[in-house]
C-alpha cells in the first residue's frame, strides 16, 4: 500500500498542545478536532490540508500530554502519515491505537521541503520525493502493527479478531 500527497512541514518537539489546543478539548468529535488541527503553529493548516497529505517534523513530536485527541485530530484532517525523526513515545502508541501510521526517518526532515509532493510505500517503509525524485528509507513497523494500522486501530483490530474467533 502507498499513498501520494502533498507536505506540511514543522520542527522539533512539536507537543500535543500545538498539534490540538488545549481549548478544543472540551469535544472528542474527531471532524471538530480537526477543524483547529496545528492552528496555533500555521492558523490555516485545517483549510489547507487534503485528503492523503503528510506531516514532516523533526525531533520529539507529540511530546506532551498523553491525550488520544492529538493523533484523531490529525488523521481527520485527512492526513496519510506522520513523517519525523522521533516521536514522543506516548504519541507513538496513541497513533497505532487510533490507526494513523506514522514513520520514523533521519533523511526526511533534512531532504524533503513544504510543499514537495511525496509517495510512501508502507510495506517497506520507502518514502519517494516525486519532487526531488529521491528515495529515503524509514523504518518498517511490524506485521501486527501493520494489520492495526489496517484495520483503523486497536479497537478495531481487536473487534475483528473477536469476530473471526481468534
Amino acid at each position: 500500500m502507498s499513498n501520494r500527497g502533498r507536505v506540511f512541514k514543522y520542527g522539533s518537539n512539536i507537543d500535543t498542545d500545538v498539534i490540538i489546543p488545549a481549548r478544543y478539548l472540551n469535544t472528542s468529535h474527531p471532524m471538530e478536532l480537526a477543524k483547529h488541527c496545528m492552528e496555533d503553529i500555521d492558523k490555516d493548516f485545517s483549510s489547507k490540508v487534503q485528503r492523503g497529505d503528510f506531516i514532516v517534523a523533526n525531533k520529539n513530536f507529540g511530546c506532551g500530554s498523553s491525550r488520544e485527541h492529538a493523533p484523531i485530530a490529525i488523521k481527520s484532517c485527512g492526513v496519510t502519515c506522520v513523517i519525523a525523526t522521533s516521536f514522543a513515545r506516548i504519541f507513538y502508541r496513541n497513533s497505532f491505537n487510533i490507526g494513523l501510521p506514522i514513520l520514523e526517518c533521519d533523511e526526511a526532515f533534512e531532504k524533503i521541503d513544504e510543499g514537495d509532493t511525496i509517495e510512501v510505500d508502507f510495506q517497506e517503509g520507502i518514502i519517494f520525493n516525486v519532487t526531488k525524485e529521491e528515495s529515503y528509507k524509514g523504518q518498517v513497523y511490524p506485521e501486527f502493527i501493520k494489520k492495526i494500522i489496517k484495520q483503523g486501530g486497536l479497537v478495531e483490530y481487536v473487534k475483528s479478531k473477536r469476530q473471526k474467533g481468534e
